[in-house]
């Protein structure tokens, strides 16, 4: 069974979409988003706050209360989420699951602390990365939006979150982010083999030949997707009859 997940990337309480992690621009509402995304069958919905980090301040409480209470589809919110106290804030407001990032990798006990304490179903880790033949599986992690390298190999760490107690691994390639290339395969199937837990195929979908790839070569069980959502490409359910048409589960 594969999910659909279309992530809202949130930015001044917009839903927004770059390119590469820059070249932002307006994709409109995000509740309306999040209601019509519901309507169109997502099985799931992300919401991403991509300034969080690098502005160095928490996610957007109101925007999590508003976008849940639209909806009754799990929500994972990520992006400035850096402690227990966060965690706690967040589901609160009505998310079903958090991402973490930059802060599991500058703790991971964290990840952790959070599996303890709410559960591993609820913990999901973002990892994010960029090519670099310098490390064992060719992928280096990257934190805060994809500024900074940090010399990890970003396959070993999805792994040691697993370990953790993170409940889904949110790989992301910078070299494919937004480019509507298709998912960066060979990445998404390395962190699919090196873990048990479900994998979310994130970064590039384009066509809807990509979203086959993501869960058949990139053994995904959920296929996020943005710029080809919101830009109306494709509807979701339009991505699901093309790939139970190819055969693949998914949710009616």
């Amino acid at each position: 069974m594969v999910l659909i997940m279309p992530c809202l990337d949130m930015k001044d309480g917009r839903v927004v979409k770059g390119v590469n992690f820059v070249n932002i621009r307006d994709a409109g509402d995000p509740v309306e988003n999040a209601r019509h995304y519901q309507e169109e069958g997502a099985d799931e919905l992300a919401m991403l706050d991509i300034a969080a980090t690098v502005e160095n301040r928490k996610t957007r409480i109101e925007w999590v209360k508003n976008v849940s209470a639209a909806i009754d589809i799990p929500l994972t919110v990520g992006g400035g989420i850096s402690s227990l106290e966060d965690i706690e804030l967040v589901l609160e407001a009505g998310a079903d699951k958090v991402s973490m990032n930059s802060a599991a990798v500058s703790d991971p006990s964290l990840v952790e602390k959070a599996a303890k304490r709410f559960g591993t179903e609820k913990i999901t880790v973002a990892v994010d990365a960029r090519r670099n033949s310098a490390m064992p599986s060719g992928f280096e992690l990257v934190v805060s939006g994809g500024t900074k390298p940090v010399g990890k190999d970003a396959v070993e760490w999805a792994g040691r979150c697993e370990k953790l107690g993170a409940g889904v691994v949110l790989p992301t390639s910078m070299d494919g982010d937004g480019t509507l290339a298709g998912y960066d395969i060979p990445f998404t199937r390395a962190i699919a083999d090196a873990v048990k837990v479900p994998v979310v195929a994130s970064g590039g979908a384009g066509t809807l030949e990509h979203f086959y790839e993501g869960a058949v070569e990139g053994r995904a069980s959920i296929l996020l997707a943005a710029s080809v959502f919101h830009f109306r490409t494709f509807t979701v359910k339009q991505v699901k009859e093309y790939l139970k048409g190819r055969g693949i589960e998914v949710r009616p």
